[in-house]
């Protein structure tokens, strides 16, 4: 069994995905972004505002390379902008959880913690933003996925068997 990272733009349900995933597999999980939180022992958010998203993504580059050298047979559910880590594939099995930009909003604003969740995410607070974003990385997505699988109105456990079915033949 090989590593099994999800990529995705932030809230299109990465971690839900994962949390799902481990109910069907022998695979164990662990989420970029709060590998990221414990080393730190500060929120994604405030990492941002105290230190910058330059910061950020010097963090993630270091725990891209502990992935590498020290994690096996782990589903790894990634922050949005961690798909630019030069040694993903290294890692393991890419799998980009894709929907259109106006369904990944809509399913935030639909979930119980919507509030939260939105919070969270420093990178949504201006839409315009947001989705000019979403435009650039779609295409990065896509073209360093080994899978893609399409979650647009598709429940986490639907999502996670279409997942392992898919991977079968990288992992």
């Amino acid at each position: 069994m090989k590593n099994i990272i999800l990529i995705g733009f932030m809230g299109v349900g990465k971690g839900s995905v994962a949390r799902e995933m481990i109910k069907h597999s022998e695979y164990m999980a662990i989420d970029t972004d709060d590998v990221i939180e414990s080393i730190q022992n500060k929120k994604i958010k405030a990492i941002f505002e105290d230190d910058g998203e330059k910061y950020f993504r010097d963090l993630e580059k270091k725990v891209a390379k502990w992935l590498q050298n020290s994690v096996k047979n782990t589903l790894i559910s990634t922050g949005g902008g961690f798909y630019k880590q030069k040694n993903l594939k290294k890692i393991g099995v890419v799998v980009l959880l894709d929907s259109p930009f106006d369904e990944i909003l809509k399913r935030i604003k639909e979930h119980p913690n919507a509030v939260k969740k939105l919070k969270k995410r420093p990178l949504l607070a201006d839409l315009k933003k947001a989705k000019e974003l979403y435009d650039e990385r779609r295409p990065e997505y896509l073209a360093i996925a080994d899978v893609v699988v399409d979650v647009t109105r598709k429940s986490a456990e639907d999502c996670s068997k279409e997942i392992l079915k898919k991977v079968e033949k990288y992992v």
